[in-house]
């Protein structure tokens, strides 16, 4: 039984991993073309690309997870049905919850490693993600320094520069302001440079002209220049990273400092309670999958075609739970002292499991009683 146990356990892992690099890989693929424009549009590095896509995964993985190991509880389940160990184990005298025992310990399994995910690693990354997004949000040469592409670092400002050189010289460079919308403002000229100092960042711009709309006059005035300093300092200022985001807490925080976080970030304390359950309730929702997915299958017989029916009930239990998981979230938004709500949808998944594994075990224990010495003598 120990082997059996063992080479279960084994088939589980194996499938998990295979269904979790499958899932990662079509949710990374979908997730970083959007990325990957926006980065390299950017004007930042393949290697930026690259890291910010590394500081999604620990969040993308979180996200599949769940679904890996259901996947692979119903795969390795239906296969050794299919091929008759399941139905060898059930007559040589194992019940199903005899089998179960190595679901449930994948279920811890995959429990512990959505545990450091959730409760560490993914709170860690986004709020590195956040902090790097922060840093490329100022860094002007990746919002101006592109070369044939009309740039909108801001609201009402456009920049286009045609070539730069080597030595950092920009040539036929073009720069609309439209932020006062009374007197539009157009710069452009043969050469420029970006010159930093105290003040700020400076375009300056050389052999231009200014060309300046007044909308009430309805007249444009031109003015030709040797040199004229644009500061784009404000251009590249944003305080839209500045306040973190709720994922980004570390949980030790969520779990001493909730009031402080509160007062200081402007979260409720539903938002903070919610987050810091939401981490923990992800663990238990690994073993209820598991469990689900098996115990399901366990309802039916023996077929040469499979037990697509009880795939398809077992699939239909998952979508039921993650449809409980985005119900209770909003009530425990509002009213914190329902936190337990979150731990429901396990609760329901652990419980359905238990259930399908009793209805599974009584033809078990019928046909022990129908062999039984006292039925055999009156037989």
């Amino acid at each position: 039984m120990s082997r059996f146990d063992g080479y279960f356990l084994r088939q589980l892992l194996i499938l998990f991993g295979f269904f979790t690099l499958v899932l990662v890989g079509v949710f990374w693929i979908t997730r970083s073309v959007s990325l990957f424009d926006r980065v390299i549009s950017g004007g930042q590095s393949a290697m930026v690309f690259l890291e910010f896509t590394a500081l999604t995964l620990p969040s993308l993985i979180r996200t599949v997870m769940p679904m890996a190991v259901f996947a692979a509880a119903v795969y390795a389940t239906n296969r050794l049905s299919r091929e008759s160990e399941m139905t060898v184990m059930l007559a040589t005298g194992s019940s199903p919850w005899r089998l179960a025992r190595a679901v449930f310990l994948f279920g811890l399994v995959a429990g512990l490693m959505m545990a450091a995910i959730s409760v560490f690693l993914r709170p860690a990354s986004i709020e590195q993600l956040e902090q790097r997004q922060a840093e490329v949000a100022g860094d002007v040469t990746s919002q101006l320094l592109n070369e044939g592409e009309f740039l909108h670092p801001t609201d009402g400002v456009t920049v286009y520069i045609g070539q730069i050189d080597l030595d950092g010289t920009l040539s036929e460079v073009f720069v609309s302001d439209r932020r006062d919308e009374l007197n539009p403002v157009s710069y452009s000229s043969k050469t420029a440079y970006l010159v930093s100092n105290d003040t700020g960042i400076h375009l300056v711009m050389l052999d231009g002209i200014a060309l300046r709309l007044d909308q009430q006059g309805r007249t444009l005035s031109s003015t030709l220049f040797e040199d004229a300093s644009y500061d784009i300092s404000e251009l590249t200022s944003s305080n839209d990273m500045a306040k973190r985001s709720l994922e980004a807490i570390p949980t030790i925080e969520l779990l001493k400092d909730r009031d402080s976080i509160a007062a200081a970030e402007e979260f409720t304390e539903g938002e903070l309670i919610d987050e810091l359950h939401q981490r923990f309730s992800w663990i238990a929702i690994c073993v209820a999958v598991a469990l689900a997915g098996y115990s399901t299958l366990m309802l039916g017989s023996f077929s040469r075609f499979g037990l697509w029916p009880q795939i398809l009930g077992a699939f239909t239990i998952l979508v039921v739970l993650e449809g409980v998981r985005g119900f209770v979230s909003p009530v425990v938004i509002d009213d914190p002292k329902l936190w337990m709500l979150l731990y429901l949808p396990a609760v329901i998944g652990i419980g359905v499991s238990c259930l399908f594994l009793l209805v599974a075990g009584r033809p078990l224990m019928r046909r022990r009683q129908r062999d039984t010495p006292a039925a055999l003598s009156q037989a």
